[in-house]
């Protein structure tokens, strides 16, 4: 009797045989019984994933061709494993070589991820993230929820920054606001921050007619000339690009009071040479690049001293899954407008990128600098 083994997976193909084999280094079995094991569900997906890497494992699993139960488990063993590091493709080659020769962030590109992620709608946004609507990593120390965590790390950067009531703060990539909006209410600072999605600007509006100091500025950080007290980056550092992270670095600084504080709060990765991935350039955040610590450090040598360095990148695992859990409930609500392959697309996104957290194979790193160091020291907060 032939089964869906036999039919998707041919034992007799030597790329097959591999492909068993490099999955069992990372406890995982083609059509096994566990809720991480791969099921084949058409032909073809594993030649896809070892010749275009993520981004052929990806497609095939947007068009329905394999499942895992638990994708957030197959992708922590297969990364865990480092199996990802291993399969070298030709579009791996091609995406490296893209973003070494090409300024894939420049000014006229760093409208189109605004456009094709952030600007997506407010409302689907809303039924997926914290009640303030803050689309980065939350901070889980003594929190259960993920509204507590937001809050937690909304917060931690306040008192990180050493907030007084009447200062001014810029927030380079601002999203919806939710800094901005913890900082003026429990502060009594004045904030300005910048965004190139018209969506968050719209949003940003509703905030401003409650009364709050924050104004929002569609505008590319690097058209930026006002000097603030207090500069934050939470989570806009992946949108820069290894061409401009040196002139990101002289924006903050020129933005910057002599005496005042930045913090820089951004996804990285542990091996400076890996390229973006592809998949999540095509599909997801487009023009995308996580940095390492080695090409952050080198963008503000000369220009900051390095004050305090914190990783909670573990964080990042607990938080994509409540963001999951929500747009997993909220889904029928969105179904007709956006579509069964969206709904795969994006559980893939979320999912394998918790995944990866969970391996320890990206971090999150929040960096407090100076310019000229902080006289008698910086105190550390946890």
């Amino acid at each position: 009797m032939s089964t869906k083994r036999d039919t998707y997976f041919d034992p007799a193909s030597s790329t097959h045989r591999y492909a068993e084999e490099l999955l069992a280094e990372a406890d995982i079995r083609i059509n096994g019984d566990r809720p991480w094991d791969i099921q084949l569900k058409a032909p073809g997906v594993i030649e896809h994933a070892l010749s275009r890497g993520n981004l052929g494992l990806g497609e095939s699993y947007m068009h329905g061709d394999w499942e895992a139960e638990a994708l957030d488990q197959f992708f922590y063993r297969l990364m865990r494993a480092r199996l990802n590091r291993r399969v070298k493709s030709t579009q791996l080659m091609y995406h490296a070589l893209r973003a070494r020769l090409l300024n894939l962030q420049s000014v006229k590109r760093a409208w189109q991820v605004g456009q094709e992620h952030y600007d997506l709608g407010n409302d689907f946004y809303a039924a997926m993230l914290d009640a303030r609507m803050t689309y980065t990593c939350g901070y889980w120390k003594g929190a259960a929820t993920l509204d507590e965590a937001q809050e937690a790390k909304l917060d931690l950067v306040c008192r990180k920054l050493g907030l007084e009531p009447g200062m001014r703060v810029l927030d380079i990539g601002c999203g919806w606001g939710s800094f901005m909006a913890y900082a003026a209410e429990h502060y009594g600072v004045e904030c300005v921050g910048l965004t190139v999605s018209r969506e968050q600007t719209e949003f940003g509006k509703r905030l401003m007619k409650q009364g709050l100091p924050v104004e929002f500025r569609l505008r590319d950080y690097r058209e930026e000339t006002e000097v603030f007290d207090r500069v934050v980056s939470i989570g806009m550092f992946e949108h820069v690009g290894r061409k401009n992270y040196r002139e990101f670095m002289e924006v903050a600084r020129r933005c910057l009071k002599e005496d005042g504080l930045f913090l820089l709060h951004t996804i990285g990765k542990n091996v400076a040479s890996t390229p973006p991935d592809p998949w999540i350039d095509k599909y997801i955040f487009p023009n995308g690049e996580i940095p390492s610590f080695n090409r952050i450090a080198e963008a503000f040598n000369g220009l900051f001293v390095l004050e305090d360095v914190h990783n909670f990148g573990a964080d990042y695992d607990h938080t994509l899954t409540a963001w999951h859990d929500n747009f997993r409930e909220n889904w029928p609500r969105f179904r007709e407008a956006y579509g069964d392959t969206f709904y795969r697309m994006w559980r893939y996104y979320l999912l394998s990128c918790a995944g990866a957290f969970r391996a320890r194979e990206l971090q999150l790193w929040q960096l407090v600098l100076s310019k000229h160091g902080v006289e008698g020291g910086y105190s550390r907060i946890s």
